[in-house]
């Protein structure tokens, strides 16, 4: 069960609190500052912390908001901060401070003493309306408030994900296979360790009560599947087709991980020579980026980061490609490229000024990938088919791909 919620800003401030148990002091915060603290980047405070007393879970949504959980151990708490996060939408300090009466509401109907109760979106988004600037001014003139008078019909029902009586003048499915590569590559190249961790986000806005079937051209590729609730397990494990009657609007339908290496294609390599010398207060740096197994399609959004040594002072860089940034504070070098140009390969080369009289740097820095490709899986993932059972219009469909860079290093 969960005993306290704590919501923490991206400046370190608490500013909302709630207790379904007895009060937590604010104190047990500290545990979490400490360690936030000691990580380099706020995604790299671990998830799950624990105290003498209590476990706290977090997690950091938008770059903008801190979430934190004490409570005693279970394992739905991460699930019921994304619900609350979804059904904002944009979950920024703003906006939770904005509407402080619809979150408490919103906990209230979340859990019951500690305990999940209704977590499904659609029947949250019933139950209570989400707020709008219109609706805000309607309620303020009017007094009325964003509580629904009746209980959702879909909460009674075997499938609560769905509401009932849904109608559209244009029904359409659209399904977003988004893949995320984590990789670290040795000096010269070659995978160390390489896997994907992708999800399936379905926007469904479909008449009536349809039954979906979604079907792969190789599913065998994934493994370790986790499903939103409307899925039929056993479809899946006999055909390794996904067998659903969907809920209204955007949700998560699946999300999978793919750990056999020799299936994650790179889609980059990094030719880099980072060197100090032993005399001079002076380095070189030279850095190429260029494609690879990408099916054609083009690198974008591409971003090279280095963590320089604390010793460096400054870099007197060039770049055929892109523009890059040199932070003497942080000691951090991020080379924004963008759109990469297979025709002639961005580079990034100059020279490196350290402190004078400052020992060389006992190891190189290692280099942080961010990229995006669009319109590909790079696991190799295709949707064969959709069909639409229990109803008798043919809906708009249509797949989108797109593969994204997770924890991407390459070692110098």
């Amino acid at each position: 069960m969960i005993h306290s919620l704590f919501l923490i800003s991206n400046a370190g401030d608490l500013f909302l609190e709630k207790h379904w148990k007895s009060v937590i002091s604010r104190s047990v915060c500290d545990y979490f500052f400490e360690a936030r603290e000691k990580a380099v980047e706020p995604d790299n405070v671990p998830p799950v912390i624990r105290t003498p007393h209590h476990y706290l879970i977090n997690i950091y949504q938008f770059k903008k908001l801190m979430f934190l959980f004490s409570k005693l151990g279970v394992c739905f708490i991460v699930d019921v901060l994304y619900r609350m996060c979804d059904y904002f939408g944009e979950c920024s300090e703003t906006t939770i401070k904005d509407n402080v009466v619809i979150v408490y509401e919103l906990l209230e109907e979340m859990l019951d003493n500690g305990f999940p109760l209704a977590t499904e979106s659609n029947i949250l988004k019933e139950l209570i309306r989400p707020p709008t600037i219109l609706r805000s001014m309607v309620n303020t003139i009017t007094g009325s408030s964003n509580v629904g008078e009746t209980l959702p019909t879909g909460q009674l029902s075997t499938i609560p994900w769905r509401r009932a009586g849904v109608k559209y003048t244009s029904n359409e499915a659209y399904f977003d296979v988004v893949e995320e590569i984590d990789a670290i590559l040795d000096k010269s190249g070659t995978a160390v360790f390489a896997e994907i961790q992708g999800v399936i986000d379905a926007c469904v806005k479909l008449s009536g009560m349809p039954d979906l079937t979604l079907s792969f051209m190789n599913p065998r590729l994934l493994d370790d599947v986790s499903f939103h609730p409307c899925v039929r397990y056993k479809r899946w494990e006999s055909e390794r087709v996904i067998s659903f009657i969907p809920p209204d609007g955007n949700f998560q339908l699946m999300s999978y991980h793919i750990s056999a290496q020799n299936l994650v294609a790179i889609p980059v390599y990094v030719k880099q020579n980072i060197s100090f010398f032993e005399t001079g207060s002076s380095g070189r740096l030279d850095i190429t980026v260029g494609p690879k197994q990408t099916m054609g399609k083009t690198l974008e959004c591409l971003v090279v980061t280095v963590h320089m040594p604390k010793v460096v002072l400054s870099a007197n860089l060039s770049a055929t490609q892109g523009t890059y940034n040199y932070d003497p504070v942080t000691k951090i070098l991020v080379w924004d490229i963008g759109k990469l140009n297979p025709q002639k390969l961005p580079n990034l080369k100059g020279s490196l000024s350290l402190q004078s009289g400052a020992p060389k740097p006992e190891e190189n820095p290692s280099l942080n990938i961010d990229l995006k490709i669009q319109q590909l899986a790079i696991s190799g993932l295709k949707v064969n088919r959709l069909d639409v059972y229990g109803e008798k219009y043919k809906p708009f469909k249509g797949v989108k791909y797109v593969t994204k860079a997770g924890k991407f290093q390459v070692r110098t």
